[in-house]
């Protein structure tokens, strides 16, 4: 019999392991009330089947923006199977989704990598009680989507996670901000060649993956909010993502512009919001 599984809610991301599931025969739902024309569409992609509640799941994974997993979590407040949050939170925020679903068994998980659409990219970092881990692992093994158990407690996932985007997504931000400073002193095209040159697999020395960035950034401004949270919990200052939150902010208006230039997002970090 098929471990049936739910999907809150079917993003970009969401979908994508959506589809790694129902690609093995796996029965994926999701919830269409609220939900709007792109999410029905990637839904449908991904073979999804709509439903009114997933209250007969035996396992719902929550992949969402950062600072919707709480109430994600709320949303679904009495569900009593294996609960998976995937999002990018502190572990601080991974324990409150345990506590607010008491009734459940709470697996804390941690993406790394792009939509899983082909093997080797992406991995699902998971942690937590070993019987719910070994479930979950066991829906994804051998899939595009690697799982990866970790010997720990929720958070654990959760701070591997954060750990490395707190470098990957960082390092977007300071090429950002590099570029932007030699544009404004009039020497941005040195700037570019010099990079190209002695840093080229870098953003830094391939910027065109700022304007990627940029598209995303409405993300990633809540992610940084969360490493925030996870490194003064940790008695690390949070100062320097704090920083790097605010630019992300700047780019909000930007959220998933395919045609957002470079420059564009440059301009928006010398020209503060009104």
């Amino acid at each position: 019999m098929n471990t049936s599984v739910g999907v809150l809610h079917p993003g970009a991301m969401g979908a994508a392991v959506g589809a790694v599931l129902t690609s093995r025969g796996t029965p994926v739902s999701w919830l269409p009330a609220g939900r709007g024309p792109a999410t029905r569409r990637r839904a449908e992609d991904a073979r999804l089947t709509e439903a009114q509640d997933l209250a007969g799941c035996d396992v719902i994974l929550s992949v969402c923006p950062p600072a919707a997993a709480l109430d994600v979590a709320r949303s679904v407040a009495g569900f009593t199977g294996v609960y998976v949050d995937a999002n990018a939170i502190s572990p601080g925020h991974a324990t409150e989704v345990a506590r607010i679903l008491a009734g459940a068994t709470v697996v804390d998980g941690g993406i790394v990598g792009p939509p899983p659409r082909q093997a080797g990219t992406t991995r699902l970092y998971l942690s937590g009680p070993a019987a719910a881990v070994t479930l979950v692992e066991g829906l994804f093994a051998g899939s595009d989507l690697r799982p990866v158990a970790l010997d720990g407690p929720i958070g654990k996932a959760s701070a591997l996670k954060l750990a490395f985007a707190s470098y990957n997504k960082l390092t977007f931000a300071l090429a950002a901000q590099s570029h932007a400073l030699a544009e404004r002193h009039g020497v941005g095209g040195e700037l570019r060649e010099l990079a190209a040159d002695v840093l080229p697999h870098t953003p830094l020395g391939a910027p065109g993956g700022i304007a990627s960035a940029g598209q995303r950034a409405w993300r990633w401004e809540g992610e940084m909010a969360e490493i925030a949270g996870a490194c003064a919990d940790a008695g690390l200052s949070p100062a320097f993502v704090t920083a790097a939150q605010e630019l992300f902010g700047r780019w909000r208006e930007h959220r998933d512009d395919d045609g957002v230039t470079v420059l564009d997002l440059l301009q928006a970090l010398v020209t503060r919001p009104g």
